[in-house]
């Protein structure tokens, strides 16, 4: 009986895992704790990616859901999602130190979101229900300015809307297949509705779904890394479905379900934004344990985006 193992070759995305977004956040954090020392609060996770959490919380990150559990006299650092506009103004009221690490390109969303209603239109914005970034966004705006949609289905089912001009906004992280139907849907429906200037959908999400294309076009299965949580890890998941790919999210390497995986001959790998390349490293380890791997990168894009940190953290 031989003990050859079999031949695996795994076609890694280019672009992939950490965004300048992400990587602003998570500086962020070890910066406010060297600058403050530890412990430094963080609400909600920075970025939705356990490890990365963890690996903060070793340094001195104190993770807490809300700001009642904040105590007096300590610094604390929004997440990369964006909060309502009431976080930062009730930590001002308690006069606490506080950090934004909210993505620019989430910012940008939220100040169209204000321009739109500074100019009387009703914002149908395109998102996942309950999804920090979707709260933190409707948390810019007067309860009642903004009604969510998911899908095309939800664009049928809006009211009228009759006298109202209209404006729409997308939430950064969403597929770029399935928002391109709902805002066809949005102008078919609603002919003079107002859409932003450029794309919401940030460069990152974008980028990583057309290379995750480009892999799935010889993958036979593809495994994306990232948390259950994360917007653009599931998204990159249901991208190779769609295209015939079987597609199976882990976040570590000890998460592989090799009975699902079997033999392939080629296994497409990628890697959402908030996730590191240490757990890209530790995955191609963990399948190289039982496949003769032959590593092939797939690069669709080159990425030199970076974003400055708060001045507080550079004076």
């Amino acid at each position: 009986m031989s003990d050859a193992k079999p031949p695996l070759t795994v076609l890694i995305a280019a672009p992939r895992g950490f965004c300048a977004g992400v990587d602003r956040a998570i500086l962020i954090v070890e910066k406010a704790i060297e600058q403050y020392g530890a412990p430094v609060y963080v609400r909600h996770e920075i970025v939705h990616n356990r490890f990365v959490v963890d690996s903060l919380k070793a340094k001195g990150a104190v993770f807490v859901e809300e700001l009642d559990e904040v105590p007096d006299g300590v610094p604390v650092v929004f997440s990369a999602h964006g909060v309502p506009k009431i976080i930062p103004a009730t930590a001002d009221a308690r006069g606490l130190d506080w950090l934004d690490a909210t993505c620019p390109l989430v910012s940008k969303v939220h100040r169209q979101a204000e321009r739109l209603v500074e100019q009387d239109k009703h914002i149908i914005f395109i998102g996942h229900d309950g999804h920090p970034e979707v709260i933190g966004t409707f948390g810019q705006v007067p309860e009642g300015a903004m009604t969510l949609v998911e899908t095309v289905e939800d664009v049928a089912a809006l009211p009228d809307y009759e006298g109202a001009t209209l404006g729409f906004l997308t939430q950064t992280t969403l597929s770029v297949d399935d928002t391109a139907a709902v805002v066809d849907a949005l102008k078919t429906r609603f002919p003079d509705i107002q859409g932003p200037r450029g794309e919401d959908i940030c460069y990152a999400t974008s980028n990583r779904q057309e290379s995750v294309k480009a892999v799935c076009a010889r993958a036979e299965k593809l495994i994306v890394i990232g948390a259950p949580n994360s917007s653009n890890s599931l998204r990159l998941a249901e991208v190779g479905e769609r295209l015939g790919v079987p597609a199976q999210l882990v976040q570590r390497g000890k998460d592989i379900d090799f009975e699902w995986l079997g033999t392939p001959t080629i296994l497409g790998l990628t890697a959402g934004a908030s996730a590191p390349e240490v757990l890209v490293r530790e995955v191609i380890e963990a399948l190289r344990d039982r496949f003769d791997l032959n590593e092939e990168q797939i690069t669709t894009a080159e990425e030199n985006m970076v974003f400055k940190l708060p001045r507080k953290l550079t004076a």
